[in-house]
């Protein structure tokens, strides 16, 4: 009989090996597996389990708030000031629970949840809108604990779950699952350009504004696929807490520079 358990070094893999499979992955996107490890024993549990230490969930955040930081941070910021584009974000007012707790959940049941259960985006992607549209508030947060209840019910176990389905549907989209999951990091990109004030700005500085978010999304689709949408919602808030805690803390200790 063999033995089909992992030893710990077997499945544990290297920050160094995540960013490889990561540039692999989004060169060609494919919904098929998750990182070693990452197995569980239900669909459910897999999905939304975290599975990932603090240590490396830490190492991609600061991974991104470095590249954004001296890359892609400052093409937006140029980019901004050629249009005189000017961001919403009022320093001394930062809504930190909306962008740490709200946003995270809502963003990642919008835009990847459905990258590996397109059966369920079909209906959640617009019982979302409303959400979406209305922001955090007591209705629409009981709306959204509804629906993220629906999906984890649509996706408990089921020994035949394809059954009297037609699946040619399903080969379909993992023929193109290339272009959806890249139009979905675009979609989430295009979304933030309503983060801004603008003018009159040529149309072909917009998405030099939203660079950032283009590849925190890429970033965040993958993570969703190969560990599960419970770990793309922690990536996420970790992510957004980082510059809300820096904002903060100039604003606490040096409102000169604030200013």
């Amino acid at each position: 009989m063999t033995d089909n358990r992992q030893s710990p070094a077997r499945s544990k893999t290297r920050f160094r090996s995540e960013i490889v499979d990561f540039w692999r992955f989004i060169r060609h996107p494919h919904p098929v597996s998750r990182l070693p490890g990452r197995a569980a024993s239900s669909g459910l549990v897999a999905d939304w389990w975290p599975g990932i230490t603090p240590g490396r969930l830490f190492a991609w955040a600061a991974l991104l708030w470095a590249v954004n930081l001296f890359a892609l941070g400052p093409v937006a910021v140029a980019a901004a000031g050629m249009a005189g584009v000017t961001h919403r974000l009022d320093p001394a007012n930062i809504p930190w629970l909306t962008a740490v707790l709200w946003a995270p959940l809502v963003e990642e049941m919008l835009f990847r949840y459905g990258l590996r259960r397109p059966r369920q985006a079909l209906w959640l992607i617009p019982a979302m809108l409303p959400v979406v549209l209305w922001g955090p508030k007591l209705w629409t947060g009981l709306l959204l604990a509804a629906f993220v209840i629906l999906a984890c019910w649509g996706a408990r176990h089921r020994a035949e779950p394809l059954k009297g389905w037609d699946t040619n549907w399903r080969r379909y989209y993992l023929n193109h699952y290339g272009w959806v999951f890249h139009l979905v990091a675009l979609t989430f990109a295009a979304v933030h350009l309503t983060n801004f004030v603008y003018g009159k700005v040529p149309y072909w500085l917009l998405p030099l504004l939203v660079l950032p978010q283009w590849l925190t999304g890429l970033v965040l689709g993958w993570m969703r696929v190969r560990r599960g949408i419970g770990a793309a919602m922690l990536l996420h808030a970790t992510f957004n807490a980082g510059p809300i805690l820096m904002i903060w803390a100039i604003m606490r200790w040096v409102p000169a520079a604030a200013s």
